[in-house]
């Protein structure tokens, strides 16, 4: 393993899926001398541009030359904001008004003053809302404010000469320089110069927005964006808003005004754009993310991380096709399944606007930037996909679903392919936890993993668990409840990132390079226990993406398991509160029986791990001079097995601690029927099986001696000696009789040496309630993928933290092994079908269904 720090691993979900011709193509440019573009609109006829030089640019979208310019405005236009049903603009600046023109005869029609006049400062953000014949307006003194033109009043005209007069606001106009906002650039509250040509008479209306029209301190920060959905069917209007507090805000619009519905905490930075389509809302943050929230589920339902630490200043939306404006003059494009389809420079500076517009029969991407330009991209309607995201809700996503094993494989959606490449960057990270030269990389694969889970709608963090030892991942899927059910589940899935040790030249590939090979995927962690994560984690995105996800699926996956899981039981213990009341617990951490034929695993057995050292109280010594002059250590712990190990069993290797069977839990009928069925698929004699996995069983682990050669008598002895328990024996009972009976033997011996034994590890027995319907629902779900029973199987391993969350939580766990048994865990080459890992992802969702539909959870 390298001693280096890792090289860093690009976060992002998002494929790059650019080809030579996927970029836009440039068609025109526009340009002012001067003239940064703030904020763009576009109607059937004209382009609209406002910069910091206080006008309104009309250009036209025939012969792309300046037409007009519409003067009024004493502080730079911050937002446009088309109504195509009344054929107007609004225009709002830092001068604290908003702007109404005629997009026909581009004259102004009102002049609208906010609550406050100066004192709403900055107006950043404008949205039309047809349906209620409402403008509102995002100010900087944190009010949403409205006006309703059904309803508006003229309170008298305005002359021109007084449109230039702006009272001076004494926090306001002593503004802060330009801080990373994106409203802030270029920002100027300095009269007119009155370089523009009037295209109206002297007298405009105006419009004041009354004290009722006014939310005062809508947000904590400044409100940068809004946008409005409006529901065709419902005729429900929602509106948008977004801050410098780093929250989204949800409102329903009536005629009396915004309700507050729901906030989201984006924890990227203000949020400086948003745009909608239906349900969903798309905002960009500060610091290079896109948070998209479904308004319906009220969630944020995946991140898309564009570029870490870049301000994203504008978003535009084609149909799929999301287009980001970043502020180092790119621009990305993102589609459907939000893979990266295209990137290119776009500016020589910041892009700072951006509007799509329909040219002839295409469309064109207008976008701004501070190089003084417009420029005007050809942009196509993306390709419609055979399989489009599928949004239903709860009473349609409960019809079963009909594919069966025989079928061809019709791998679901997009994400399979997301899931393959996530897959293939967590494999690249070396977290091997028993390495000390691979901790750092053991920290960057649970940071990875925080930000996967957060792209994909889970609210993600890191748990601390201790000095030198690798963090806690948490992250909760937030599901909503089905109308079936009388309260939501909630279900903990635990798994781990770190991996065993990979001797690359054991391999037949890079064990940190996901590589395929005949339907498999090959790479050290892909079946224990990176690959079944991962499933998990997006069969619970993907639900949450359709609106189907009616549990909170928490995940709680840790970097210590193949050590021993050191910390992990006190960081439960001190998140409890985080990780909240859980109903159950899922693991995917084992493998099928067989290579065919899926398998639910309902037991586990326990283990105690004992250090045995017997001490002559003298160094070592050379055999050719001491030699049968002292009663050697070695000759205690083992001389032809008849010494202290020889104690513990006898030649059938049955166990000879006193009472060590007592409490083994007999064979029940419905086992009996088990292993029979087990050992008719297998080909396996029952007693193999029972041996491996419901009888307790004994092993002498390795005997050493402090001596360096052949020719030293050794002055320590040391041996390492494990017990595996199963029902229903106590823990406590058998390690406590294991260290007994040790310490009887040796004192029998009568030796003058020392000896001393400590139990190093002891992990309880695991026994699921096959009969439970938390079961019977996982069962049902691999029946419905797989179309036949799985097979119930028990492991003769072990894992600590299952029988431990039992307690700790109060609830039952469920262990649904995704991988294949040939799949080599902890070996050179290990792999995990592509067919399993999907399946397995499928297997999750059904399974998440079944539950949202009853009320298991209260059984």
């Amino acid at each position: 393993m390298a001693d280096s720090l890792p090289s860093p691993v690009d976060p992002s979900l998002s494929r790059e899926l650019i080809s030579n011709e996927s970029e836009p193509r440039l068609t025109h440019t526009l340009h002012e001398l001067h003239s940064s573009v703030l904020s763009l609109a576009a109607s059937e006829q004209y382009i609209f541009s406002g910069s910091q030089n206080q006008d309104i640019s009309v250009w036209s979208k025939k012969s792309f030359k300046l037409k007009h310019t519409l003067c009024g405005h004493t502080g730079s236009v911050l937002a446009l904001e088309y109504a195509a049903d009344r054929e107007w603009l609004f225009s709002s600046s830092g001068d604290s008004t908003v702007r109404v023109w005629s997009t026909t005869s581009l004259k102004p029609l009102y002049v609208i003053d906010p609550y406050l006049e100066t004192g709403a400062g900055d107006l950043f953000s404008l949205a039309w809302s047809k349906r209620l014949q409402t403008l509102y307006i995002g100010c900087q003194n944190t009010s949403l404010q409205w006006l309703d033109f059904k309803k508006a009043q003229g309170t008298g005209p305005l002359s021109r000469a007084d449109s230039t007069i702006k009272k001076a606001h004494k926090f306001f106009d002593s503004y802060p320089v330009y801080e990373r906002k994106a409203a802030d650039l270029l920002h100027s509250n300095t009269p007119g110069s009155g370089t523009g040509t009037p295209v109206t008479g002297s007298e405009v209306p105006r419009l004041a927005i009354p004290v009722d029209n006014m939310l005062e301190s809508a947000h904590y920060g400044y409100i940068y964006s809004l946008s409005i959905t409006e529901d065709c069917d419902s005729g429900v209007v929602h509106l948008s808003s977004g801050s410098g507090d780093e929250s989204i805000k949800s409102w329903t619009c009536t005629p009396d005004g915004p309700v507050f519905d729901h906030e989201c905490e984006c924890h990227f930075g203000a949020v400086l754009a948003i745009v909608s389509q239906g349900n969903t809302v798309y905002a960009a943050c500060q610091d290079g993310v896109v948070k998209i929230f479904d308004i319906e589920t009220k969630s944020i339902v995946r991140t898309i991380i564009v570029q870490e630490g870049v301000d994203i200043l504008s978003l535009s939306k084609l149909k799929t096709d999301l287009y980001v404006c970043l502020a180092n003059g790119k621009i990305l494009r993102y589609s459907e399944s939000f893979d990266c389809t295209a990137s290119w420079e776009a500016h020589d500076g910041i892009v700072l606007s951006s509007v799509i517009t329909a040219s002839g029969p295409g469309y064109i991407l207008l976008t701004g930037g501070n190089d003084d330009n417009i420029k005007m991209w050809e942009v196509r309607l993306p390709r419609t996909r055979t399989r489009s995201l599928n949004v239903q809700n709860f009473n349609d996503s409960l019809k079963p679903l009909t594919r069966a094993a025989s079928e061809e494989e019709t791998l679901p959606e997009f994400q399979d392919d997301t899931l393959e490449y996530a897959l293939s960057k967590f494999i690249s990270f070396p977290s091997v936890s028993s390495s000390p030269s691979n901790r750092e990389d053991c920290r960057q694969a649970a940071i990875w993993l925080k930000k996967c889970l957060g792209q994909l709608g889970a609210n993600a963090s890191l748990l601390a668990t201790g000095d030198s030892v690798s963090p806690l991942v948490l992250g909760t899927f937030t599901g909503v409840q089905s109308p079936q059910a009388s309260r939501k589940p909630r279900i903990l899935f635990y798994g781990h990132y770190d991996v065993m040790a990979a001797a690359p030249e054991n391999w037949d590939s890079d064990p940190f390079v996901l590589t395929g090979r005949n339907g498999y995927f090959y790479g050290r962690g892909v079946t224990d226990d990176k690959g079944p994560v991962l499933a998990t984690a997006f069969g619970a995105a993907n639900l949450l993406l359709k609106r189907q996800l009616g549990v909170d699926v928490v995940f709680l996956i840790e970097g210590e398991e193949e050590t021993g899981s050191h910390g992990f039981a006190d960081a439960v213990k001190a998140h409890k509160d985080a990780i909240g009341q859980i109903d159950a617990i899922l693991v995917s951490n084992s493998n099928w029986i067989t290579d065919s034929h899926p398998c639910l695993t309902y037991g586990l057995r326990g283990v105690v791990h004992c250090d045995l050292e017997i001490t002559g109280g003298f160094p070592d010594l050379h055999s050719g001079v001491d030699g049968g002059g002292i009663a050697e250590p070695m000759e205690d712990m083992q001389v032809e097995q008849i010494q202290l190990l020889s104690t513990l069993s006898d030649r059938k290797k049955r166990v000879q601690i006193p009472a060590f069977y007592d409490s083994v839990r007999p064979l029940l009928p419905d086992e009996e029927e088990i292993s029979q069925r087990l050992s008719e698929v297998t080909g396996k004699d029952k007693s193999w099986l029972s041996a491996r996995w419901r009888e307790p069983s004994l092993t002498v682990h390795s005997i050493e001696g402090s001596g360096a050669n052949s020719t030293v008598i050794p002055g320590t002895v040391k041996a390492s000696v494990s017990v595996r328990i199963v029902p229903d024996q106590d823990l406590e009972t058998i390690s406590h009789a294991l260290q007994t009976h040790l310490t009887d033997s040796f004192k029998a011996l009568e030796s003058p040496n020392r000896f001393t034994v400590e139990t190093v590890k002891a992990t309880d027995w695991w026994l699921g309630q096959l009969d439970g319907k938390w079961f019977q629902a996982l069962a049902h779900a691999i029946q419905e993928e797989w179309g036949f029973d799985p097979l119930y199987i028990r492991e003769g391993g072990s894992i600590p933290s299952i029988p431990y969350l039992e307690k700790e939580l109060g609830c039952h766990a469920l262990h649904l092994p995704m991988g294949q048994s040939t799949d080599r865990a902890h070996l050179p080459n290990e792999r995990i079908s592509l067919a399993n890992l999907k399946r397995g992802k499928s297997v999750i969702e059904r399974f998440l269904l079944n539950v949202a539909k009853s009320d298991i959870s209260l059984s």
